[in-house]
C-alpha cells in the first residue's frame, strides 16, 4: 500500500460536507454536462447509426423482395416447360395410338411390337414422376391431372379399350392439360403485377419510416438529455442512499439459512427471502398466507403462528413438516412489525432438522444403552438357573409314565425354550455389534434369507414374490448380519400374514442421477442407494403399534420378545441406512430398508 501524507494534528479530514450555492471555488465552472450523461448520449448517438442501418437493411428488403418474384417467374417458367413438354409427348403418344388404330381397322401386317408407341409412352412415364413432388403434387388440378395422364396411358395399351374410350380420355387429359397452361399465363401476369407493386410499396414505405425514426429519434434524445440533466442532481444523492439501504437489507436477508416473512395485519406476505419461498413455493408478494402457498401442513402452520399478534419477540413452538421439498423441523418465532402504519409482524421458521433428528437419536441410544445394560445383567442372572431347570426337567422325564406328566413336562420345556430365546435375543442385543464389510451381492444375501425361513413357508403355503430389478447390487456390507435383518423382517411378515397371503420382497438400485435426494436419503460417498422393500397383506398395525414398533421388548406377538426389530434397527444403523415402515390396520404393512453403497472398503 502506498503511504499516505501525514497531516498536522490539529488537521481533519472531511468526509462529507453539504456545498451551498454560493461556496463553489472561484475559477472552477460547474460542466455543463454531467459526466454521467456521456454514456446516454453515447447510447443516442448508437440509436440514431441503427435507425440508420435499419433503413439501409430495409433497402436490402426490397432486393429480397426481388430476388423472391424472380423465384416465382422461374418456378413459372419451369411449370410452362414441363407443360410444353407434356403436351409434345401426349401428342406424340396419340398419333401414334391413332395410326396403330387406323391400321388395324386397314388390317395392315404390323410389326408385333409397337415400338414407337411405347417410346411415347416412356417418354410420358419419364415426366410423370415430376408430378409427385411438392408442391405439384399438392395442387388438386395437377393431381388430376396426372391421374388423367396415367388414365390414358393405361388406354392405349390395350387396343380394344382404346377404340372405345381413347378418344374421350384423351380429349380429357387435353382439356387438363389447356386449363392448367391458362392458369399459368394468368399466374404469370399476377406474378408480374404483385412483384412490382411489392418493390415500390415497400421502398415507400421503407424510407418514410427511416425519415420519421430519426426526426422521433433525435427529438427523443434531446427531450431526454434535457430532462435527466434537470432531475439528475435531484435524485442522486437520494437514490444512492436508497439503494445502498435497500442492497444491505437484502443481502442481509438472503444470506440468512433460516426463513423470514414480513406479514401485515391482513396476513398478506409484503416481503420475503428465498429461503421462505423455498419452503413455501407458490408463495409470493402480496398472496395470502391462507391461499395455497404450499401444502396443506405448510398452510396450516403459517396460520397458527400468525394466528394472534405479538407486542414482544415470541416463540410459536415446533413444527414438522412431511410433505413436499419443505420437509423438516422448524422452529418458528413471531416479532412485532409495524407496516402501513397497521401492526403486523416479522415471521422467522428456523431449520432445526439436523438438530432434532440427532436428540431423538441421542435419546433413543441413551434408552437402548440403558435397557441393553439391565437386559444383559438379567440375561446372564437366568442363564445359569435356566440350564439347571432343562437338566431336571430332562431327568423327570426318564421317571414319568403318566400321560398328564408327560404333557406337564412339554409345557415346562416350551416354557424353558421362550425364556432360552429370550435370553439369547437380550445377549445378541446387548452385545457391541461390529460390521465384518466384504463385497456382497445384495441379491444373493435376498435369496439366501428367504431360504432360511423356507419352513414357515411351507407351513403356511406363503407364495414369496422377489422382484429384482437388476441383475446383482453389489457393495461392502456385512452379509451375516443383513441376512439377520431379512430373515428377521420375512418372519414378522410370514407371520402376521394368512395361510397362502403373498409376500413381496423388492431390491433396487438408486443411482445418484436416477433419483433426487430427500432428507431422509441416505448418505453415500458416490451417491448410490440400495432400496430394499418387504411387503406383505396381513393384519397391519395402527398408528400407536408403529410409533413403538423398534422399541425394545415392544411386541403384538403373543410369545414374541420384543427385539428382533431392535435389533434389526441396530444392524441398519450400524450400516449406515435406514428403516421405515407404513401400515394400515387390516391391509398389511411394508418395510422400507435404504443402504448405502459402497464401492470399496474405505468407502464403506
Amino acid at each position: 500500500m502506498s503511504a499516505r501524507p501525514r497531516r498536522k494534528s490539529s488537521d481533519g479530514q472531511v468526509v462529507y460536507r453539504r456545498v451551498a450555492p454560493g461556496d463553489q471555488p472561484r475559477g472552477k465552472r460547474a460542466s455543463r454536462i454531467d459526466p454521467a450523461l456521456v454514456p446516454l448520449v453515447l447510447g443516442f448517438a448508437v440509436l440514431l447509426l441503427v435507425i440508420l442501418l435499419l433503413g439501409n437493411l430495409s433497402v436490402r428488403r426490397i432486393e429480397d423482395t426481388s430476388r423472391t418474384s424472380l423465384q416465382l417467374e422461374q418456378s413459372y417458367a419451369a411449370r410452362a416447360s414441363l407443360l410444353l413438354r407434356y403436351r409434345e409427348a401426349l401428342t406424340r403418344v396419340d398419333n401414334e395410338a391413332r395410326s396403330r388404330m387406323q391400321a388395324d381397322a386397314r388390317r395392315e401386317l404390323r410389326p408385333p411390337f409397337d415400338l414407337r408407341l411405347d417410346t411415347a409412352r416412356n417418354t410420358v412415364n419419364d415426366l410423370l414422376p415430376l408430378l409427385e413432388k411438392p408442391p405439384l403434387s399438392e395442387l388438386p388440378k395437377w393431381h388430376k391431372f396426372r391421374d388423367d395422364v396415367t388414365k390414358y396411358l393405361d388406354i392405349t395399351r390395350d387396343r380394344t379399350r382404346y377404340s372405345q374410350d381413347g378418344y374421350a380420355a384423351f380429349r380429357d387429359v387435353e382439356a387438363d392439360l389447356n386449363d392448367l397452361i391458362k392458369e399459368s399465363g394468368d399466374e404469370e401476369d399476377l406474378i408480374f403485377r404483385s412483384a412490382e407493386a411489392m418493390q415500390l410499396a415497400a421502398t415507400r414505405s421503407i424510407r418514410l419510416w427511416n425519415i420519421m425514426a430519426l426526426l422521433l429519434g433525435l427529438v427523443v434524445a434531446a427531450g431526454t438529455i434535457w430532462e435527466v440533466q434537470r432531475r439528475f442532481r435531484q435524485t442522486k444523492q437520494s437514490t444512492e442512499a436508497a439503494r445502498r439501504e435497500r442492497e444491505f437489507s437484502n443481502q442481509m436477508l438472503e444470506g440468512m439459512v433460516s426463513a423470514i416473512a414480513a406479514i401485515d395485519r391482513h396476513d398478506r406476505i409484503r416481503s420475503a427471502n428465498t429461503t421462505f419461498f423455498q419452503i413455501f413455493p407458490q408463495a409470493a408478494v402480496g398472496s395470502s398466507i391462507h391461499d395455497r402457498v404450499g401444502s396443506p401442513q405448510a398452510v396450516k402452520l403459517l396460520e397458527a403462528a400468525t394466528a394472534s399478534h405479538v407486542d414482544v419477540a415470541t416463540y410459536r413452538g415446533r413444527w414438522n413438516l412431511d410433505e413436499d421439498a419443505a420437509a423438516g423441523t422448524y422452529d418458528i418465532y413471531s416479532s412485532p412489525l409495524e407496516i402501513d402504519g397497521e401492526r403486523g409482524q416479522i415471521l422467522t421458521l428456523v431449520d432445526v432438522t439436523e438438530a432434532a433428528k440427532s436428540e431423538a437419536a441421542l435419546r433413543r441410544s441413551e434408552s437402548l444403552a440403558a435397557v441393553g445394560s439391565a437386559a444383559a445383567q438379567l440375561a446372564h442372572e437366568i442363564k445359569n438357573p435356566l440350564g439347571s431347570i432343562r437338566l431336571g426337567v430332562e431327568m423327570l422325564r426318564q421317571y414319568t409314565d403318566s400321560e398328564d406328566g408327560e404333557k406337564t413336562i412339554t409345557l415346562v420345556e416350551r416354557g424353558i425354550h421362550h425364556l432360552n430365546k429370550l435370553v439369547v435375543d437380550v445377549t445378541q442385543f446387548s452385545r457391541p455389534r461390529h460390521l465384518e464389510r466384504t463385497e456382497t451381492d445384495l441379491n444373493e444375501v435376498i435369496e439366501s434369507s428367504i431360504d432360511l425361513v423356507a419352513d414357515r413357508v411351507r407351513e403356511k403355503e406363503t407364495p414369496v414374490e422377489t422382484r429384482l430389478t437388476t441383475p446383482e447390487i453389489q457393495g461392502f456390507w456385512d452379509s451375516e448380519q443383513l441376512r439377520e435383518v431379512f430373515v428377521n423382517l420375512l418372519a414378522n411378515a410370514i407371520d402376521a400374514s394368512g395361510p397362502k397371503s403373498p409376500v413381496t420382497v423388492s431390491a433396487e438400485l438408486l443411482t445418484a442421477s436416477s433419483a433426487p435426494r430427500t432428507l431422509d436419503a441416505v448418505a453415500s460417498p458416490n451417491g448410490d442407494r440400495a432400496i430394499i422393500t418387504i411387503s406383505d397383506h396381513g393384519s397391519g398395525m395402527d398408528q400407536q403399534a408403529q410409533a413403538r414398533l423398534f422399541e425394545p421388548f415392544f411386541t403384538t406377538k403373543k410369545r414374541g420378545t420384543g427385539l428382533g426389530l431392535s435389533i434389526v434397527r441396530q444392524i441398519i444403523d450400524l450400516h449406515g441406512g435406514t428403516i421405515s415402515v407404513e401400515s394400515e390396520k387390516g391391509k398389511g404393512t411394508t418395510f422400507r430398508i435404504e443402504l448405502p453403497v459402497a464401492t470399496s472398503p474405505n468407502e464403506a
